[in-house]
Protein backbone atom coordinates (compact mmCIF):
# COMPACT_ATOMS: atom_id res chain seq x y z
CA UNK A 1 0.00 0.00 0.00
CA UNK A 2 1.46 3.04 -1.25
CA UNK A 3 -0.10 6.79 0.96
CA UNK A 4 -1.24 9.33 -1.10
CA UNK A 5 -2.68 11.53 1.65
CA UNK A 6 -1.86 10.77 5.07
CA UNK A 7 -3.70 13.29 7.58
CA UNK A 8 -2.70 12.83 11.43
CA UNK A 9 -5.88 11.10 12.19
CA UNK A 10 -8.06 10.02 9.35
CA UNK A 11 -12.03 9.79 10.01
CA UNK A 12 -11.84 7.91 6.19
CA UNK A 13 -10.00 6.23 3.66
CA UNK A 14 -10.07 5.68 -0.13
CA UNK A 15 -8.26 3.02 -1.30
CA UNK A 16 -7.41 2.85 -5.01
CA UNK A 17 -6.73 0.01 -7.17
CA UNK A 18 -5.35 0.57 -10.61
CA UNK A 19 -5.79 -2.37 -13.42
CA UNK A 20 -3.87 -5.20 -15.03
CA UNK A 21 -3.87 -8.47 -17.24
CA UNK A 22 -5.90 -11.81 -17.52
CA UNK A 23 -2.97 -13.77 -16.80
CA UNK A 24 0.42 -12.77 -15.99
CA UNK A 25 3.39 -14.05 -13.42
CA UNK A 26 5.24 -10.41 -14.07
CA UNK A 27 5.74 -8.96 -10.84
CA UNK A 28 3.48 -5.65 -10.72
CA UNK A 29 5.36 -1.77 -11.23
CA UNK A 30 4.23 1.22 -10.27
CA UNK A 31 5.50 2.79 -13.87
CA UNK A 32 3.27 0.45 -15.45
CA UNK A 33 1.23 2.18 -17.97
CA UNK A 34 -2.09 0.43 -15.56
CA UNK A 35 -0.69 2.00 -12.89
CA UNK A 36 -0.15 5.72 -14.32
CA UNK A 37 -3.33 6.02 -15.50
CA UNK A 38 -4.82 6.24 -12.01
CA UNK A 39 -2.66 9.24 -11.27
CA UNK A 40 -4.79 11.95 -12.31
CA UNK A 41 -7.59 10.22 -11.00
CA UNK A 42 -5.98 10.51 -7.67
CA UNK A 43 -5.13 14.37 -7.64
CA UNK A 44 -8.76 14.66 -8.78
CA UNK A 45 -10.06 12.54 -5.90
CA UNK A 46 -7.91 14.35 -3.25
CA UNK A 47 -9.06 18.04 -4.59
CA UNK A 48 -12.76 17.09 -4.39
CA UNK A 49 -12.21 15.08 -0.74
CA UNK A 50 -14.91 16.33 1.35
CA UNK A 51 -13.52 16.98 4.30
CA UNK A 52 -9.50 17.39 5.32
CA UNK A 53 -9.34 14.02 7.30
CA UNK A 54 -9.26 11.43 4.54
CA UNK A 55 -6.47 9.04 3.88
CA UNK A 56 -5.64 8.33 0.56
CA UNK A 57 -3.62 5.40 -0.57
CA UNK A 58 -2.73 3.04 -3.55
CA UNK A 59 -2.30 -0.78 -3.97
CA UNK A 60 0.32 -2.38 -4.75
CA UNK A 61 -0.12 -5.61 -6.20
CA UNK A 62 2.56 -8.13 -5.98
CA UNK A 63 1.61 -9.56 -9.63
CA UNK A 64 0.33 -8.21 -12.85
CA UNK A 65 -2.52 -10.86 -13.86
CA UNK A 66 -5.71 -11.98 -12.36
CA UNK A 67 -4.72 -15.27 -12.20
CA UNK A 68 -7.97 -17.39 -12.80
CA UNK A 69 -9.07 -18.82 -9.61
CA UNK A 70 -6.33 -17.51 -7.32
CA UNK A 71 -7.53 -13.96 -8.11
CA UNK A 72 -4.06 -12.49 -6.85
CA UNK A 73 -5.47 -8.87 -6.92
CA UNK A 74 -8.55 -9.41 -4.81
CA UNK A 75 -6.09 -11.16 -2.10
CA UNK A 76 -3.55 -8.00 -2.26
CA UNK A 77 -6.44 -5.84 -1.60
CA UNK A 78 -7.32 -7.75 1.33
CA UNK A 79 -4.27 -7.39 2.72
CA UNK A 80 -4.07 -3.78 2.14
CA UNK A 81 -7.24 -2.81 4.12
CA UNK A 82 -6.10 -5.31 7.26
CA UNK A 83 -3.34 -2.94 6.95
CA UNK A 84 -5.63 0.20 6.83
CA UNK A 85 -7.30 -1.40 9.67
CA UNK A 86 -4.34 -1.41 11.87
CA UNK A 87 -3.32 1.82 10.67
CA UNK A 88 -6.37 4.37 10.93
CA UNK A 89 -8.39 1.74 12.91
CA UNK A 90 -12.53 1.18 11.84
CA UNK A 91 -13.00 4.24 9.65
CA UNK A 92 -15.32 4.42 6.41
CA UNK A 93 -13.41 3.49 3.08
CA UNK A 94 -14.32 3.54 -0.46
CA UNK A 95 -12.58 1.54 -2.73
CA UNK A 96 -11.73 2.89 -6.22
CA UNK A 97 -10.72 0.41 -8.84
CA UNK A 98 -10.67 1.00 -12.52
CA UNK A 99 -10.92 -2.86 -14.90
CA UNK A 100 -9.31 -5.58 -13.36
CA UNK A 101 -8.96 -3.02 -10.24
CA UNK A 102 -12.48 -2.63 -10.35
CA UNK A 103 -12.92 -6.58 -10.44
CA UNK A 104 -10.60 -6.90 -6.72
CA UNK A 105 -13.16 -3.63 -5.36
CA UNK A 106 -16.13 -5.93 -5.72
CA UNK A 107 -14.87 -8.96 -4.73
CA UNK A 108 -13.11 -7.39 -1.37
CA UNK A 109 -16.49 -5.15 -0.57
CA UNK A 110 -17.64 -7.57 2.26
CA UNK A 111 -14.58 -5.98 4.28
CA UNK A 112 -15.86 -4.33 7.45
CA UNK A 113 -13.86 -1.77 6.26
CA UNK A 114 -15.13 -0.91 3.35
CA UNK A 115 -18.27 1.38 3.38
CA UNK A 116 -18.75 1.78 -1.15
CA UNK A 117 -16.90 0.59 -4.26
CA UNK A 118 -16.57 3.33 -7.34
CA UNK A 119 -15.60 0.97 -10.62
CA UNK A 120 -14.23 2.80 -13.63
CA UNK A 121 -14.90 0.68 -16.61
CA UNK A 122 -14.98 -2.35 -14.45
CA UNK A 123 -14.25 -6.31 -15.52
CA UNK A 124 -16.90 -7.87 -14.18
CA UNK A 125 -17.47 -11.61 -16.20
CA UNK A 126 -20.50 -13.23 -16.30
CA UNK A 127 -21.33 -14.84 -12.94
CA UNK A 128 -18.73 -12.29 -11.12
CA UNK A 129 -19.97 -12.94 -6.96
CA UNK A 130 -21.85 -10.18 -5.31
CA UNK A 131 -23.35 -11.50 -2.55
CA UNK A 132 -20.29 -9.50 -0.77
CA UNK A 133 -22.27 -6.25 -1.63
CA UNK A 134 -24.58 -6.55 1.09
CA UNK A 135 -24.85 -3.35 2.92
CA UNK A 136 -22.71 -1.32 0.38
CA UNK A 137 -22.58 1.15 -2.19
CA UNK A 138 -21.76 -0.10 -5.22
CA UNK A 139 -21.36 2.65 -8.34
CA UNK A 140 -20.16 1.97 -11.68
CA UNK A 141 -19.11 4.03 -14.79
CA UNK A 142 -18.39 2.17 -18.28
CA UNK A 143 -17.22 4.18 -21.23
CA UNK A 144 -19.72 3.58 -24.20
CA UNK A 145 -17.32 2.64 -26.53
CA UNK A 146 -15.29 0.22 -24.59
CA UNK A 147 -13.81 -2.65 -26.32
CA UNK A 148 -12.16 -4.32 -23.63
CA UNK A 149 -14.18 -4.58 -20.94
CA UNK A 150 -18.23 -5.01 -21.28
CA UNK A 151 -21.08 -2.32 -20.26
CA UNK A 152 -23.73 -4.97 -20.46
CA UNK A 153 -21.67 -7.10 -18.45
CA UNK A 154 -21.48 -4.18 -15.70
CA UNK A 155 -24.65 -3.49 -15.84
CA UNK A 156 -25.81 -7.28 -15.29
CA UNK A 157 -23.54 -6.93 -11.95
CA UNK A 158 -24.57 -3.90 -10.77
CA UNK A 159 -28.26 -5.60 -11.16
CA UNK A 160 -27.32 -8.44 -8.90
CA UNK A 161 -25.69 -6.19 -6.81
CA UNK A 162 -28.98 -4.64 -6.31
CA UNK A 163 -30.93 -7.90 -6.12
CA UNK A 164 -27.95 -9.11 -3.57
CA UNK A 165 -29.01 -6.58 -0.48
CA UNK A 166 -26.10 -3.50 -1.90
CA UNK A 167 -27.36 -0.36 0.37
CA UNK A 168 -27.36 1.33 -3.38
CA UNK A 169 -26.36 -0.19 -6.37
CA UNK A 170 -26.21 1.75 -10.02
CA UNK A 171 -24.46 2.89 -13.03
CA UNK A 172 -24.10 5.65 -15.43
CA UNK A 173 -22.38 5.12 -18.79
CA UNK A 174 -19.89 7.50 -20.66
CA UNK A 175 -21.33 8.85 -24.17
CA UNK A 176 -18.09 7.93 -26.20
CA UNK A 177 -15.53 7.09 -23.48
CA UNK A 178 -13.24 4.19 -24.11
CA UNK A 179 -11.82 1.78 -21.96
CA UNK A 180 -8.25 3.87 -21.39
CA UNK A 181 -10.85 6.94 -19.78
CA UNK A 182 -8.94 9.06 -22.47
CA UNK A 183 -11.69 9.95 -23.92
CA UNK A 184 -13.38 12.58 -22.06
CA UNK A 185 -11.13 12.52 -19.38
CA UNK A 186 -12.48 15.45 -17.59
CA UNK A 187 -16.02 13.90 -17.16
CA UNK A 188 -14.38 10.85 -15.77
CA UNK A 189 -12.31 12.14 -13.32
CA UNK A 190 -14.06 14.14 -11.90
CA UNK A 191 -17.13 12.26 -11.70
CA UNK A 192 -15.35 9.52 -10.28
CA UNK A 193 -14.13 12.02 -7.55
CA UNK A 194 -17.90 13.11 -7.01
CA UNK A 195 -18.87 9.82 -6.28
CA UNK A 196 -16.45 9.02 -3.55
CA UNK A 197 -16.89 12.69 -1.94
CA UNK A 198 -20.29 11.76 -1.91
CA UNK A 199 -20.17 8.59 -0.52
CA UNK A 200 -17.81 9.57 2.48
CA UNK A 201 -20.04 12.89 3.31
CA UNK A 202 -23.56 12.55 1.52
CA UNK A 203 -24.64 15.66 3.12
CA UNK A 204 -22.18 18.14 2.20
CA UNK A 205 -21.18 16.42 -1.79
CA UNK A 206 -24.41 15.65 -3.17
CA UNK A 207 -25.03 12.69 -5.57
CA UNK A 208 -24.21 14.43 -8.99
CA UNK A 209 -24.96 11.20 -11.07
CA UNK A 210 -29.22 11.78 -12.52
CA UNK A 211 -31.47 9.44 -10.12
CA UNK A 212 -32.54 7.34 -13.01
CA UNK A 213 -28.85 5.49 -12.48
CA UNK A 214 -30.10 3.82 -9.61
CA UNK A 215 -33.32 3.13 -11.52
CA UNK A 216 -34.59 -0.36 -12.75
CA UNK A 217 -34.61 0.75 -16.48
CA UNK A 218 -31.69 1.45 -18.91
CA UNK A 219 -29.02 3.24 -17.55
CA UNK A 220 -28.42 6.81 -18.05
CA UNK A 221 -25.73 8.10 -20.48
CA UNK A 222 -23.72 11.30 -19.67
Amino acid sequence: MTLRRRPPRPKAAVLVLHGGQETSERPARPWQLAALRMSPVVRAVIAGLPYDDVLVAQVRYRLRGWNGGRADPARDTLRALDALAELTGPVPTVLLGHSMGGRAALRAAGHPQVHGVVALAPWWPPGEPVEQTAGRHIVALHGERDHVTSPTETADCVRRARDAGAARSGMAVIAGGDHGMLRRHGLWHHTAAALVAHLLDPGSAPDRLPEGCYGVGEFPVL
